[in-house]
């Protein structure tokens, strides 16, 4: 039995362009630890091999910290390692991959046909994108030999017809006759998958790095033998992003409400909270004064609805009934734009109580 622990889409110095020089420096340096943890999980489950599947970094440009930490923890994995450099950090003479002398145990596929290497009982494949775009397919024509071995394969690219990211049909999996297929460039994990007898499968990314990655990130501990592949999702992030929602209506205290819709612990999240229902516009300015010490970031959303006995007001003949006359007609037109409520809450607030938004 082959153990796998299988990786990818690290995304090592991604800018966290939204975040302030600081916090994306912090960031940054949160992100290596991802690489400690993958080589404890390595020892932890005695690890015969180590594949990451692309995307180890973002870019070419790496800062000196990635790159040395890069090269020690991957060195002090006690099994090989296998990189297959991905469309964001393909091969070439001026990549990290060329320029840095890696350690014995760290094999970098280098070009963009399928080469193989030799292990005992097992014959590993793999290849390179050595540009950011690769349109030609990976597993065109590969059907491995039955000669007793385990065939493994570790490759940047997409499952699917026509994209320019080492596109993988279903066909070509299948004619393969791969006993495993580690894959990289998807950022949702895929769960264990298999076309004919060959299995595959996307980790996802390691940690999320926005609201487009939501949830527990991590790799796969795989084990293979012939004929049986079985693989165990094993979290591997410190933080996640995830969109809460919650419905405020008849709340007496709306801070409260939110507490106890949301898990106690907090500190890893990163939060978008939506608040919704029907009653008074939340003061989202003291929520957030009270709520963010208890998350690592928090983003709230007010959705919430005007009462609807309010609306009634807007027969009255006076400006209020003007007012609320008009904002009716918009949210009536346009029923799922919270802008429209927020705008009716804003005008009412500034109309009758002098309160600006």
């Amino acid at each position: 039995m082959l153990k796998i622990i299988h990786g990818a889409d690290f995304h090592l110095d991604s800018p966290f362009s939204g975040l302030t020089p600081e916090r994306a420096a912090q960031r940054r340096g949160e992100q290596r630890e991802l690489l400690d943890r993958l080589a404890a999980l390595a020892r932890e489950k005695q690890a015969d091999l180590v594949l990451l599947a692309g995307d180890l970094l973002d870019s070419e440009h790496i800062f000196r910290e990635t790159a040395q930490a890069l090269r020690e923890t991957l060195g002090n994995i006690p099994c090989p390692v296998f990189v297959a450099p991905g469309n964001h950090d393909f091969y070439s003479s001026r990549s990290v991959w060329a320029a840095l002398t890696w350690p014995d145990n760290v094999h970098i596929f280098s070009g963009a046909a399928l080469e193989t290497v030799e292990l005992p009982g097992c014959t590993l494949w793999g290849r390179a994108f050595t540009g950011a775009h690769q349109d030609s397919r990976p597993l065109e024509g590969l059907t491995v030999p039955d000669d007793g071995k385990l065939h493994i394969a570790v490759l940047h690219g997409e499952v699917g017809q026509g994209s320019g990211y080492g596109p993988i049909s279903a066909m070509d999996i299948a004619a393969s006759a791969l006993d495993y297929l580690a894959l990289g460039h998807v950022h949702q994990g895929s769960g264990l998958q298999r076309e004919g007898n060959t299995y595959w499968a996307y980790p996802g990314c390691p940690e999320g790095r926005g609201f487009d990655e939501l949830g527990e990130k991590g790799v796969l501990y795989v084990e293979t033998e012939p004929g049986r592949v079985t693989a165990q999702f094993v979290p591997l992030a410190k933080y996640r992003y995830e969109i809460a929602t919650v419905d405020i209506t008849g709340a007496g205290d709306v801070q409260s409400a939110i507490q106890t819709a949301l898990p106690e612990d907090t500190e890893h999240l990163i939060c978008r909270l939506i608040l919704t229902g029907e009653g008074q516009s939340p003061n989202l300015s003291a929520l957030d004064r009270a709520l963010s010490p208890a998350f690592y970031g928090l983003t709230l959303i007010d959705r919430t609805r005007l009462p609807q006995d309010l609306w009634t007001r807007r027969e009255e003949d006076a400006l209020t009934g003007l007012f609320l006359r008009t904002m009716w007609e918009k949210c009536q037109a346009e029923p799922d734009n919270p802008v429209c409520q927020l705008a009716a809450r804003y005008g009412l607030a500034a109309l009758e109580r002098g309160e600006e938004p």
